[in-house]
């Protein structure tokens, strides 16, 4: 595949890709920047790299989240999901997941025990999260859309984006006329973005020290495709999966395209040093290698 090419300043400097440090073995792409890790799935979404050296990644329809290891086989890391769809760790390594089918979030600790941290909203069943990040502090952030059979079953008439606070609040701090979707932290923790699907754009909120969310607005327009999953890297720039891989620097300006074979749903950063890039894309996962690190918040 070509690399579709923007001429950019020293503002994005770190996101053209590198070919070392590879971590898990995978086959190569046409591409050789593009590294096909692995396939053979129904739907992947939710990426997201564990500290202890290992990727998890969503399959929704077939209802399980898989773990790629180096050196190992794939392997179902969790089993009937409810739908999983978006994925985050927090500092303490809990596993926090948007189950689409019973429309809520949880957090699941490493005893394998769940806690549901969200699921109704002023005594109505959300609509499906969808994704989530969380803070270093323990703020909380989803999106909750309705895709498909959901918005036909669905009691709220609105979508929403929601916070959680440390304590267990839930509240309501967006409601968007198109669908959100993926979303984000800088690495601060200051900014939180938000896709919106519908109206193909990204956009951007400041958090304040005790995770309240204010000054709305459109940091990103116009995107190609129809943007999904989001991820920053520690330089500001902004990685959304949309028509590939769109890289947009601090700006809001688009630098780069990566062109994916499939049409991807998310991404993140991972490996030891968070400078890969995880892509799932339909039926796969990909990888590309980077020399700029990812925002992390865990």
């Amino acid at each position: 595949m070509k690399i579709s090419r923007r001429r950019f300043g020293s503002s994005v400097a770190g996101i053209v890709p590198l070919l070392a440090g590879r971590e898990l073995r995978g086959q190569e792409s046409s591409d050789p920047q593009l590294e096909h890790v692995a396939s053979g799935y129904h739907f992947t979404e939710g990426p997201v790299w564990s500290r202890e050296g290992y990727l998890l990644f969503s399959d929704v329809p077939d209802n399980k989240i898989i773990k790629l290891e180096a050196g190992q086989k794939p392997a179902v890391f969790r089993d009937n999901t409810n739908g999983a769809n978006g994925n985050t760790f927090d500092s303490q390594g809990r596993l926090y997941s948007c189950e689409s089918r019973t429309r809520r979030v949880v957090r699941i600790d490493k005893k394998g025990e769940t806690q549901v941290l969200a699921e109704r909203w002023e005594g109505k069943r959300l609509n499906a999260p969808n994704d989530i990040v969380v803070r270093k502090d323990g703020h909380i952030y989803f999106t909750d859309p309705a895709f498909g059979n959901q918005a036909d079953t669905r009691e709220l008439d609105f979508y929403g984006v929601y916070h959680i606070t440390p304590k267990g609040q839930l509240n309501l701090i967006a409601k968007p006329a198109g669908r959100p979707n993926g979303i984000a932290l800088s690495a601060n923790g200051h900014l939180l973005y938000v896709a919106n699907s519908d109206e193909h754009n990204v956009r951007a909120y400041d958090v304040d020290r005790n995770g309240e969310v204010s000054n709305q607005r459109v940091a990103i327009s116009g995107i190609d495709g129809v943007p999904d999953g989001i991820r920053l890297d520690d330089k500001g720039n902004l990685y959304v999966a949309a028509k590939g891989i769109a890289i947009y620097d601090p700006h809001g300006k688009l630098t780069l395209t990566h062109p994916i074979a499939e049409t991807p749903a998310n991404c993140a950063f991972g490996d030891h040093d968070f400078q890969t890039l995880y892509i799932t894309a339909r039926t796969s996962v990909y990888r590309l290698r980077l020399n700029v690190k990812g925002a992390v918040q865990y």
